[in-house]
């Protein structure tokens, strides 16, 4: 079965693919089975197995979610943005966009509101396999520790006070309703004028979402025996005025000096375990009487936490200098 997570996973990324491409004939059942190797039944049977919905329903999604962005963020045609993303007229991508986000493309583009787009899936995990850098050779990656200041910025996130880690977080959120994973990413992925986005390729594909932790006097004590509330949002400028989703909270973070323990690219498949254990070793014997800095645990400073396997793996904690 792990065979065919990883299957799914290299179909979501070929989909992607063609859809930045514009290469609508790619865009069909058989041209996709045939990058498996199997039938055209077969990979939408697995397909609906595995991702839970079926594979048009999914293909259409990710078009509306790349079309939605460039009527977000620029001023071409809504007809060429239509006929860019497969749809045959401008009438069909305004039903299309209408049914999924409740506008028209023309009233979105004068006033963005956030929608829950459709992120891309992830069926391959390692953690859930247990596969992911187990007894696997050292990465080509140190673990690099420096100290930055970071400007004053907003956190628009949700927050549980009770999870304990990534997964925990989430199984918990799955019972509020609308806080589950799919519409929160989706929420936060329309949301423009992230400072972490990496944009181009990694457009509407959840970049710029980071897990944070804050010192909150009635959160969770931690392994480190402090008590903090997990979250999960985006960074966004300090003079962030736009919409704010009902289930979410924005706060205002102030400017800090910080210390980041930071990993290179490194593969989700093959190295996340090894990747993740050098960084909380390197977290634990950082010497701070030496550096003349001591963790900052005011309450409502934040802990972030970034996880993109192209670029980088790092947590960002809060300190202050030792007076």
């Amino acid at each position: 079965m792990c065979i065919w997570y990883k299957s799914i996973q290299a179909l979501v990324e070929e989909i992607d693919r063609c859809i930045k491409a514009k290469d609508d004939e790619a865009l069909t059942l058989r041209h996709l089975s045939e990058t498996l190797g199997y039938s055209e039944f077969y990979v939408s049977r697995k397909f609906s197995e595995i991702a839970g919905m079926i594979l048009k329903e999914y293909l259409n999604g990710r078009r509306l979610a790349f079309a939605l962005k460039e009527v977000r963020d620029t001023q071409k045609g809504l007809l060429d943005i239509a006929l860019d993303y497969g749809f045959s007229s401008q009438e069909a991508f305004t039903r299309a966009f209408g049914k999924a986000y409740g506008m028209t493309p023309g009233g979105y583009r004068k006033e963005p509101a956030p929608v829950v787009l459709r992120t891309a899936i992830r069926p391959f995990d390692c953690y859930l396999t247990g596969t992911g850098g187990k007894d696997m050779k050292k990465t080509a990656h140190e673990v690099k520790t420096y100290f930055v200041t970071i400007p004053a910025h907003k956190f628009l996130h949700i927050r549980n006070y009770e999870s304990i880690g990534y997964w925990d977080f989430w199984e918990k959120q799955s019972h509020i309703p609308g806080q589950d994973c799919e519409t929160i990413c989706g929420l936060l992925d329309s949301i423009p004028d992230k400072p972490d986005d990496a944009g181009g390729e990694e457009a509407n594909s959840g970049s710029g979402q980071v897990m944070a932790y804050i010192n909150e006097p009635t959160g969770r004590l931690c392994s480190w025996g402090i008590p903090l509330a997990e979250a999960y949002g985006v960074r966004l400028p300090a003079d962030y005025a736009g919409p704010v989703p009902e289930q979410m909270q924005l706060m205002d973070v102030p400017e800090g000096e910080y210390i980041v323990f930071e990993h290179g690219p490194f593969s989700f498949q093959t190295e996340n375990a090894q990747v993740e254990a050098a960084i909380e070793q390197a977290m634990q014997a950082f010497d701070y009487e030496k550096s003349g800095y001591e963790p900052d645990l005011t309450q409502g400073r934040v802990f972030y936490f970034f996880h993109d396997e192209k670029r980088f793996w790092k947590y960002v904690r809060p300190v202050r200098r030792v007076k």
